[in-house]
């Protein structure tokens, strides 16, 4: 982005229109590069110095300083002296306190002995007094990214992002919707989708984001701008003006952006038509959530051992008109079972009424809710017959497990009731861990069953003949490896249960093994 004082926009007739930079303005930026490319070697003053008489020489020296402003970031300063600056200044003024300074003779007389002091000559030490100063900062190196062209890009680019720094709303049709929403949620913005009111809106819609042959959506994506915030933050606005990287990525594309122009709304619109697009020096930024509360809770949640899987941005929920998509699933490893989860960041109060409006049109959806506390709005959110937890600053790990710990009792009762009492496994020996992935059951669901035909051995159904053809086949003094082939070969890979049930223990030999022995 630029600053806003480099934003160009005519007001003309109470509209709100960009001032893009354009092909005749290619030459300027030529200029501009080659002032800073030039200027190697030289002080930040003297490149300003360039830089201003091309402004004067410019239609418009906004655009001078918005060329500028982008190849600065690829612009090295560095402080150049051989003595540090401090240290000249501390030893000339001393030595100026000492010879009573008054004319240009004493002057000199005081860096010469300043200098002495230091080891260094007069001359080095008056060019080191002052070169911390930022105009006397030395341009060492500039590596630009873009071309005369490629800087066209980025300007129009960043000048557009400007602008939407102030918007309050952003209403967006794209080609690649998709694309749009991922970089929405991962920029953790407000938003909400519209959909025509003629579409299909019962159940679960895996398609709702598709548009035929690369045209633009007809779905619509709202995302609350920054200035619409009860607590607008920079970073807020920063992430808002970055999705513009996306939208612009798409064969066709167009927003409408409702702008608080100094306390004047007004209309901004832009689409593919216009010449704003990613350069390809400038990748498409994506914002990870590292920083965020749902990359925090997703940390979290994969290093506890529970039986559901996380996954991220899972299929749109059809509400209405519009379209939900939670930020994460909660899934069952054990069946076809989804609990969707929310996090509510960022808010205003049409955003929270808007969430609530959203989660009472689901209909045989399993949500959970994390809501900022204050908010206050976890009752409404039960009573539309969803959970919901409450969290400040991070959401409690524990919190959820025992949501999700309720609804796994659940299913292990259902899939429990939907199995005979007694099974009779076709194997001689099998685990319980495969039987209950035969069955899409988990191993709570076993428990209270009964296997005529088997024994329960640990974590192992093992036939009566298998264990007697085992007690056979073990002796004391076997070794372990010895051992463990003979379970193998029956099916089995739960040694100490097994061993156990037969009398033995293992007397180990370090790290090489060790040696079957009968039980005392």
């Amino acid at each position: 982005m630029l600053t806003k004082d480099l934003l160009r926009v005519s007001r003309a007739g109470g509209g709100y229109r960009l001032q893009f930079a354009e092909r005749e303005h290619r030459p300027l930026a030529a200029r501009v590069l080659g002032t800073y490319q030039g200027h190697v070697g030289e002080t930040r003053g003297d490149l300003e110095a360039a830089l201003a008489d091309l402004e004067t020489d410019a239609d418009d020296f906004k655009l001078v300083r918005g060329f500028a402003a982008l190849l600065e970031r690829d612009a090295t300063f560095e402080t150049e002296a051989t003595v540090d600056p401090e240290r000249a200044r501390k030893a000339a003024f001393e030595a100026a306190e000492a010879v009573g300074v008054v004319d240009e003779d004493e002057r000199a007389m005081a860096l010469v002995r300043a200098g002495e002091s230091l080891g260094h000559s007069a001359d080095d030490l008056e060019t080191a007094l002052y070169a911390d100063l930022e105009e006397r900062h030395c341009l060492t190196a500039v590596d630009p990214r873009w071309t005369p062209d490629g800087l066209l890009e980025q300007y129009n680019l960043s000048l557009s992002q400007t602008a939407l720094f102030d918007a309050t709303e952003l209403r967006v049709r794209s080609s690649d919707p998709k694309a749009l929403v991922s970089a929405v949620k991962r920029l953790r913005l407000l938003y909400e989708i519209h959909r025509p009111e003629d579409e299909v809106t019962d159940g679960l819609q895996q398609d709702v984001l598709a548009t035929p042959n690369g045209a633009a959506s007809d779905r619509e994506v709202i995302v609350t701008g920054p200035t619409h915030l009860f607590r607008a933050t920079r970073r807020y606005g920063t992430r808002f003006a970055r999705l513009l990287r996306t939208v612009a990525s798409a064969q066709e594309w167009s927003l409408e952006a409702t702008i608080d122009d100094r306390g004047t709304e007004r209309t901004l619109s832009l689409s593919h038509e216009d010449p704003v697009a990613v350069p390809e020096a400038a990748p498409v930024a994506e914002v990870s959530f590292d920083s965020g509360v749902e990359a925090d809770f997703a940390a979290r949640f994969e290093n506890i051992d529970l039986e559901w899987t996380l996954v991220r941005e899972p299929e749109p929920l059809a509400t209405g008109t519009r379209v939900m998509i939670p930020d994460f699933a909660f899934e069952y490893e054990h069946g076809e079972f989804r609990v969707f989860f929310e996090i509510m960041g960022f808010w205003t109060p049409e955003y929270v009424e808007k969430k609530l409006s959203q989660l009472s049109t689901l209909e045989d959806v399993d949500m959970l809710v994390a809501v900022d506390e204050s908010l206050g709005v976890g009752e409404e959110i039960d009573a539309r017959d969803h959970r919901a937890i409450t969290y400040s600053g991070s959401v409690r790990i524990k919190d959820v497990a025992s949501v999700l710990r309720e609804y796994e009792r659940q299913l292990v009762a259902e899939s429990a009731a939907s199995l005979a009492d007694e099974l009779r496994p076709d194997e001689d020996a099998v685990s319980l861990e495969s039987l209950a992935d035969r069955h899409g059951v988990s191993t709570d669901a076993l428990a209270d069953k009964t296997f005529p035909e088997h024994e329960r051995v640990g974590r192992t159904l093992v036939r009566p003949s298998v264990l007697e053809s085992l007690a056979d086949a073990l002796e004391a003094g076997m070794s372990l490896s010895d051992a463990e082939d003979t379970l193998e070969t029956r099916g089995i890979d739960d040694l100490s249960a097994i061993l156990a049930e037969l009398g033995y223990r293992v007397e180990w030999e370090g790290l090489a093994g060790g040696t079957l022995l009968e039980r005392e």
